[in-house]
């Protein structure tokens, strides 16, 4: 399966408007945004839970990182409320669960082969950095040589340029923008080439967005050769 794979291309996708697609988990569905190959996929999408559903223990063979957002998610190792973000590394294992529900945006099978970094950031944790020209605040959730992850609050009415020099990927989690010339609504994702600034209008709600800065697939990525 390939889903929005060329990318030397810009993409958007209105996730709101896309269908859940179930999972092999009762009562966990999916809305796919980026995907190469089947159920063990290097894939970008959005992820909800069903009160009381969970996944069978799993090895993270290729990495996996997630933003909570909406809900508690559930592992071994604890609790994550809307607003976590956490980057379990190649080789890490875990059994998610949601005892009340929760929906999550997750990338997998996208981390370096040799990042072993393993985080967790509660909300409001993170560096706190100078908010770009024209935004309100600014987390940095993760950062080194190859990649920053950020999420950014800016007020209504603002107008904003990313700059865009090696690749992007952002999401909204709250609020609206015109961006590109494109309306963007909560749970919106979109991927830019390096090179593409990422010009924006906020709307009258204001916005919290997630963004990610780098290579849109790294290098070194984590091969699929003995994955479907």
């Amino acid at each position: 399966m390939s889903i929005n794979d060329d990318l030397t291309k810009p993409v958007l996708v209105h996730a709101s408007r896309n269908d859940w697609i179930p999972s092999p988990a009762p009562g966990v569905d999916r809305r796919m945004l980026f995907r190469i190959g089947e159920e063990k996929a290097r894939a970008t999408s959005i992820v909800r839970y069903a009160p009381g559903s969970s996944f069978a223990e799993h090895v993270h063979t290729g990495g996996e990182e997630f933003l909570v957002l909406e809900g508690v998610f559930q592992d071994g190792d604890g609790d994550y409320p809307a607003g976590t973000y956490v980057r379990n590394p190649p080789g890490t294992a875990h059994a998610p669960a949601a005892e009340r529900g929760t929906t999550i945006f997750v990338r997998l099978w996208q981390f370096r082969a040799e990042d072993r970094t393993q985080i967790v950031r509660r909300p409001g944790e993170g560096a706190c950095v100078t908010p770009r020209s024209g935004g309100g605040s600014a987390i940095i959730l993760f950062q080194d040589e190859h990649e920053e992850v950020r999420l950014e609050e800016w007020p209504a009415g603002s107008c904003l340029t990313v700059e865009n020099g090696n690749g992007l990927e952002y999401l909204l989690v709250a609020g609206s923008l015109t961006a590109n010339g494109d309306a963007i609504a909560p749970l919106d994702w979109g991927r830019l080439p390096g090179g593409i600034d990422f010009e924006v209008r906020v709307g009258e709600q204001g916005a919290t967005v997630w963004m990610k800065f780098g290579p849109l697939l790294h290098g070194t990525v984590c091969e699929r050769s003995k994955v479907d």
